[in-house]
């Protein structure tokens, strides 16, 4: 419990992103001592903004306490990213958050065929059947179905899961204690019992807008795949898949009407290369060489007269979907404004000309410009706080500016 209050202390931090809490535990190995270093070193770590080490020479361990007072009363665990039962599905994500709170069972999401389930929040009839439909049926064939507990769709799909008799998790953009919506409370209660609620937010955390896309890469970090049930372009659930298509996760989606709204989205991911899905037996296919149990399982659930047909139809590999994906969810013409090389370290001014006018992952600029990751996360944190490039959903970066040339 000691050190527990180190892990508290740093990921209450306001200012700190994940991404600077993975660099201060690289650095200083742990939270302990990055909490007893001396503050002159905050300032030489690569890519932390002043901000966040500012909030660093904050020592007040009272906050911490008090969190975990709550989570022993409150009958919540602490899980760390330093724990040896935090999942490797998760700790492998960009940015993993290094703390979870857990109200419930914790599964062993590495052995476990999880399988997000999200959708809108004002689904259609049919939505609520397909989404109610799947979760029982991958609780059936012994899968983990995990969702958020928003009203809609996430709700169906739970509700599917435990009336299936299988384990369900639910991710929560606010306190584990603290019922979002309302109407859902005894939701609440179900799920922590067949399973587990998780947060990276402390007791006691009111929702607020912002939290829920953060949450959402650990919805789809904890999972093989995501499948989108109904939405539109632009909502949660599709934040949900651009995550997941950043952490490599398969991307399944139930078809709906052409000419229906809430179809806009699943339809046009099918489109775009995912697997089109009418019942659970078409997504635990996908891994039978992994889950062959689920697989059988899956055999003995009620038919489709059009699975077999549609199974004819998926769509191309996973290689192939993320880079269509990138068509309709980066705008790649914007205006750039010009600025002057000397306002920039050679770092940063490198990753703007391999930028140019494409629109590349991390991966891509390190490639291209032979410079060591670290210096090229290190000057993309840079550019974005100077507003000179932009990160989409993806983890692509596109430059707003140009250098002016001599």
């Amino acid at each position: 419990m000691a050190t527990l209050k180190y892990w508290l202390w740093l990921s209450t931090r306001k200012g700190l992103r994940p991404e600077h809490m993975d660099r201060l535990l690289e650095h200083f190995g742990t939270p302990e001592a990055a909490y007893f270093a001396d503050p002159a070193e905050y300032g030489l770590l690569e890519g932390l903004p002043q901000a966040a080490g500012e909030t660093l020479l904050d020592k007040d361990l009272a906050g911490a306490e008090a969190i975990l007072a709550d989570c022993d009363r409150l009958g919540v665990r602490i899980l760390t990213i330093g724990d040896a039962d935090y999942p490797d599905r998760l700790k492998n994500i960009y940015d993993p958050p290094v703390v979870l709170y857990v109200k419930g069972r914790l599964p062993a999401f590495d052995e476990e065929l999880a399988v997000t389930v999200v959708g809108s929040r004002k689904p259609s009839e049919y939505g609520r059947r397909m989404a109610a439909r799947i979760g029982l049926e991958l609780a059936q064939a012994g899968a983990l179905v995990v969702s958020g507990i928003a009203q809609g769709l996430d709700t169906e799909a739970l509700k599917g899961a435990l009336k299936g008799g299988g384990a369900v998790v639910s991710v929560l953009g606010c306190g584990v204690d603290v019922h979002y919506p309302w109407e859902n409370r005894y939701l609440y209660d179900d799920v922590a019992s067949a399973g587990a609620l998780i947060s990276e937010y402390p007791p006691g955390t009111e929702p607020e807008g912002w939290h829920f896309p953060v949450r959402n890469r650990i919805l789809s970090g904890l999972s093989l795949g995501v499948v989108a049930v109904e939405c539109t372009l632009k909502s949660g659930t599709m934040s949900t898949v651009n995550q997941a298509l950043d952490q490599d996760r398969d991307i399944f989606a139930v078809p709906g009407n052409a000419d229906a709204p809430l179809s806009e989205g699943p339809n046009r991911l099918i489109q775009q290369g995912a697997k089109l899905v009418t019942c659970a037996r078409d997504i635990v296919r996908e891994y039978e060489g992994r889950f062959p149990r689920a697989v059988q399982r899956s055999r003995t659930l009620p038919p489709e007269a059009e699975a077999a047909r549609l199974e004819r139809q998926t769509a191309p590999s996973r290689e192939k979907r993320s880079a269509p994906a990138e068509k309709f969810l980066v705008d790649k013409t914007p205006e750039k404004a010009y600025i002057d090389k000397s306002g920039l370290t050679d770092d940063q001014a490198d990753i703007l000309l391999a930028l140019g006018d494409k629109c590349l992952l991390a991966e891509d600029l390190i490639e291209a410009t032979q410079l060591p990751a670290k210096r090229v996360l290190s000057a993309l944190t840079l550019l974005q706080v100077q507003g000179h490039v932009a990160e989409h959903p993806g983890k692509r970066f596109q430059a707003l500016a140009r250098l002016k040339t001599e």
